[in-house]
């Protein structure tokens, strides 16, 4: 299995054009945290403080993302519990599609978030705005497309 593993992460090029040396260029740093959307950010947040006992942030609108977000802090990351901020939200069309909510996304810190937009473009890796906003934890982030990273939504987010 470790062998496997190893191999797996040492493969030279794929079909999406992504090589082994991604971790290396893009600078990825540790796991910022696992997104969730949900239907009701009350019933959310009330299960992860008041069941599981962790501590939560109070809710707080990204207008520019169209998402309330509240953060579940754990020992080595974080949740992010998302709810749409109007019906124009992505979250709302997620929702849609997955009304009980579901993994949304996962965020990766990178060192710098125009040189991985560069080396990420460079090696034809799809982005869904190549120019970075600000997140929630006032840094800025880019979204690279799931149809680039395994059919998973990945954010990165500058350290």
């Amino acid at each position: 299995m470790f062998r496997s593993t190893l191999r797996l992460f040492s493969a030279t090029s794929s079909s999406s054009g992504v090589g082994s040396s991604i971790a290396n260029t893009v600078g990825l740093g540790r796991l910022n945290h696992v997104a969730i959307a949900v239907p009701n950010m009350k019933e959310a947040t009330s299960m992860y403080r008041d069941i599981m006992g962790a501590k939560v942030s109070e809710p707080e609108d990204q207008k520019e993302h169209g998402v309330t977000t509240v953060f579940v802090s754990l020992d080595n990351t974080k949740i992010e519990l998302l709810h749409p901020l109007g019906e124009n939200s992505p979250i709302a069309n997620f929702l849609k599609k997955n009304p009980a909510g579901g993994v949304h996304h996962v965020c990766i810190e990178v060192d710098d978030i125009n040189s991985a937009v560069k080396t990420l473009l460079d090696k034809q890796v799809r982005i869904i705005d190549p120019n970075p906003k600000i997140g929630a934890h006032g840094k800025p982030v880019v979204f690279l497309h799931p149809k680039s990273c395994n059919g998973v939504l990945v954010e990165l987010e500058q350290k």
